[in-house]
């Protein structure tokens, strides 16, 4: 009887997660399309749906909520249709999608998406041999070896984002890498802008004013045609008259440099709103929190360079820990199981609820930068499968943050996976991701005003 009531939480968690990877769908990634695959919609629901369970057993493990049968039951429930979903299910769609784009193979599509799938499946499996994820007693078809692989790709993911922001994060809040931009400074780019403006209209206005005198002379209809015409008329003109390809080079030259002097327009206006708003009390408390993360962010590049040049990983979780290490420095009675058990809880709620809201709006970002009419369909399953990865990941990762009680059902569940090197290859990625974030804002930042600058 508790197994069917803790199932019946179970599904009624999922329906509700299910409604709102539905709605997230529907309100945000496809408002501005019309939705033609159901298919696309129900699959990224499924997979929002079963990594948000996940996340939730891993806090129903830290309150003991259900049955320790039950949550063991739907631990690897889940896993085994989150695998299905991100190693079969997707990767056959992506390339049935893809394959429908291209005209010329429309008709054996369904041929050519096995096919596709079939090379991801190759390299997918090739993925685990240079890397030591799996003891080797595990057999070639146990759920191990699709976990450690899943792991890999979504645990790289998981280091390059959280490397570029941690990196991007104080460089975005801090007023103090924002560049002085004054009215003057707009006034004379738009000033550049307007003139440049003027230059195309003069040209196109002599374009069309030779034309017309062409037209009156009945040059147009005697123009000669073929290759050898377009090269006369490139290197000759009549007496008189304008050489309107060359003019129409120097037209494209100007548009192509207003739109450039159109998009830096727009830079200095924004960053002039931003140092506005830097100015404000909610302007100076991102401006604080962007202090508190370059802090955090050194720290955190310390400690991953320190974990790999002494090939260092906890064996206990960060929050018993520190508690311990304060009370042993204080010298005060504490429990510190009762405490550490509820503060890891606040914890991991905090790393679960900031990873879905950072990772939902990331995915939206990209969404937009990239989307088509006809690639929506295919960027859609893409954004499923990375999420799916990187909520997978996310529980190897964060099980190192529980108490050590806490854990043995996760484990059980994951298998004999090694867990040390998923902590290790996150330190090495994230040191990478983050090294090469701080170059990047460096050259853009100290290229940007030497390109308002120029004449």
């Amino acid at each position: 009887m508790s197994f069917l009531i803790d199932s019946s939480i179970m599904i009624t968690s999922q329906i509700l997660f299910f409604g709102f990877g539905w709605l997230f769908f529907m309100r945000q990634l496809f408002k501005d399309y019309e939705i033609r695959q159901y298919v696309v919609q129900v699959i990224f629901s499924v997979t929002f749906a079963f990594s948000c369970t996940m996340f939730e057993l891993i806090i129903f493990e830290i309150l003991g909520v259900l049955n320790s049968s039950s949550r063991y039951f739907h631990w690897k429930m889940n896993l085994c249709v989150i695998l299905l979903i991100l190693v079969f299910m997707v990767p056959f769609y992506i390339g049935y999608f893809i394959v429908s784009n291209i005209r010329l193979l429309h008709k054996q599509r369904l041929l050519f998406s096995c096919l596709l799938w079939l090379t991801f499946m190759y390299f997918f499996w090739k993925l685990g041999d240079p890397f030591p994820i799996l003891s080797p007693k595990h057999g070639i078809l146990s759920i191990e070896q699709l976990i450690s692989r899943v792991g890999v790709i979504g645990v790289t993911l998981m280091a390059l984002l959280s490397g570029f922001g941690a990196v991007n994060c104080p460089y975005t809040y801090m007023s103090y890498f924002l560049r002085n931009v004054t009215d003057t400074d707009i006034l004379a780019l738009e000033r550049r802008l307007l003139q440049t403006m003027d230059m195309i209209i003069s040209k196109k206005k002599r374009m069309a004013m030779a034309r017309r005198t062409m037209f009156q002379k009945g040059e147009v209809h005697n123009k000669p045609s073929g290759f050898w015409g377009m090269i006369k008329s490139v290197t000759t003109s009549a007496p008189g008259s304008e050489n309107l390809t060359l003019i129409q080079q120097e037209v494209d030259a100007l548009e192509e440099l207003s739109r450039q002097l159109f998009l830096e327009t727009a830079d200095l206006y924004a960053t002039k709103e931003r140092i506005e708003y830097s100015k404000t009390f909610k302007g100076k408390y991102f401006n604080f929190l962007g202090y508190f993360f370059s802090i955090y962010c050194v720290w955190k590049i310390f400690m991953a360079t320190i974990n790999i040049v002494f090939d260092r990983v906890g064996k206990t979780d960060p929050v018993t820990r520190g508690i311990e290490i304060t009370v042993n420095y204080l010298g005060i009675q504490f429990d510190v199981k009762f405490w550490s058990q509820h503060i890891s809880f606040i914890l991991v709620g905090i790393i679960i609820v900031t990873s879905i809201r950072g990772l939902l709006i990331t995915l939206t970002k990209f969404f937009y930068a990239i989307s088509s009419s006809k690639s929506s369909n295919v960027i859609v399953l893409l954004l499923a499968q990375i999420m799916g990865m990187y909520f997978v990941s996310s529980v190897l990762l964060i099980r190192m943050s529980m108490p050590l009680e806490y854990r043995t059902i996760i484990t059980e569940v994951l298998g004999e996976l090694q867990f040390n090197f998923y902590h290790r290859w996150f330190d090495v990625i994230f040191l990478v991701s983050a090294l090469s974030s701080i170059l990047f804002l460096y050259l853009a930042h100290k290229q940007a005003p030497e390109k308002h600058m120029a004449p």
